[in-house]
This record gives C-alpha cells, structure tokens and sequence, in this order.
C-alpha cells in the first residue's frame, strides 16, 4: 500500500509580520486555539506520517525543543540559510520517495492519501504542488498549467489557483536534476524548465495561512 512516511514543516522563517509578538517567540508558536500554531499542523500529521521533520531558524532553540516535546522525529537548524536549503543539505537529500512538505503557517485539513494518489497518477513528479482557491487578503503564487504541468508561478498574473505551501516533492530527484539552491522560487523555476513541477487536482478540505496579528486573531475566533 502507498505511503506517505516523511512529512517536513518549514517553520524557519522571522515572521516580520506578526510584530510585535514575534519579537519574543518565534512564529510557529504563536498561540492557537489554545496551543500553538505549529501543534495544531503537528497534531493532525503524527496519526497519519510515522516520520515528521521540522526546519527551525529564528529563535531555533527555543522552538526546536517545543516541537521535540510534540514528538517530532528530528530538527533541521537552517539559520540564515534559503528554505529549500534542506532539500540539499540534510539527511533528507537521500530520500527517494514522496515527502510531504507544509508551512508552519498553514491552518489545513487534506486528506494526505488522496493527495498521494493524484502524485501517484501525476507520474511521481520531482514536485507537486498543492493549490487553493485565491483568498481574499491572501497573496501567493498563481498557478499557470497545462494538463496540471505547470508553465508559470506568478504573483502578479491572477489564475484560477494558487500555490498554498503544501506540496509533495522527492528530495533525491530534485538532487539529479539541478545543483543546490537555497530558495523556492529558483527550485520551481529550475523544475518548469525540465517539466518536472505539476499541481494536484487535489484541493485541501480547509486551508488559511497566517502571516498577520489580524489574521491569527481571526482564526483564534474560529472554532478548531
């Protein structure tokens, strides 16, 4: 039976935004529903990924011993370093298999199996990447495509979706195809050319980023 056995949640990012709390806890702790907003993705990934992994940055320390404590299997320190850094650079580059990759910012429920099997029927890409639905008072990059081949990630071009922050990828293809890059942007760019980056079919049940005070105060008003 397919599997997805890693997930990775990116949570290494300043969270600029969301001063002036941020200046006192990292981002991902930002309080939610009661918790944290990285325990409430790490919550609803352990019952479902045996493997899960975490990238920390700003105020690493402190964070890194918060999700070890949620049982995460490792931490990733990527101080100063580009987010896709770790696809390159860490034990994960090895991994040839699907990874499932979130953003700590990422409020979602997906049913990963169904996400799996649209990679699976997708012909097991180096990267797919899952949209959404273009929210309002929510940037991010549309998503041109033909046949779920992507041609175009374009902030400024509007399409029917945009990219979420979840995606599925294979850390040792990607290693094949291109030599290390630190940032998303050149990964995706790098993978176009080669024909190697699709998008789901597959929508996430429910999805919201929070990149803003605002924004946390409105999920927090919101039942879990």
């Amino acid at each position: 039976m397919n599997k997805i056995n890693h997930a990775l949640i990116m949570a290494a990012g300043r969270g600029t935004r969301m001063a002036p709390l941020t200046n006192t806890i990292p981002k991902p702790m930002a309080p939610l529903w009661g918790s944290t907003l990285i325990a409430n993705g790490i919550k609803k990934l352990v019952p479902h990924v045996p493997n899960l992994h975490i990238t920390v940055g700003y105020k690493g320390a402190e964070l890194a011993k918060h999700v070890i404590e949620l049982g995460v299997d490792s931490v990733f320190n990527t101080e100063g370093k580009g987010n896709s850094w770790w696809i390159f650079n860490t034990l994960m580059a090895s991994l040839n298999e699907p990874v499932l990759v979130l953003t700590s910012d990422n409020v979602t429920d997906l049913t990963i199996d169904l996400i799996l099997e649209e990679y699976i029927r997708l012909g097991s890409p180096a990267c797919m990447v899952v949209p959404v639905l273009p929210v309002n008072g929510l940037v991010g990059d549309f998503i041109h495509h033909q046949e779920n081949c992507v041609i175009k990630l374009d902030r400024n071009d509007p399409a029917e979706s945009y990219c979420s922050g979840i995606q599925i990828l294979n850390p040792y293809k990607i290693n094949q195809m291109m030599s290390p890059l630190e940032d998303f942007g050149e990964v995706w760019e790098n993978l176009i050319e080669k024909n190697e980056l699709y998008c789901s079919s597959i929508f996430p049940d429910k999805w919201f980023t929070v990149d803003t005070v605002e924004q946390l105060a409105q999920m927090n008003s919101q039942q879990s």
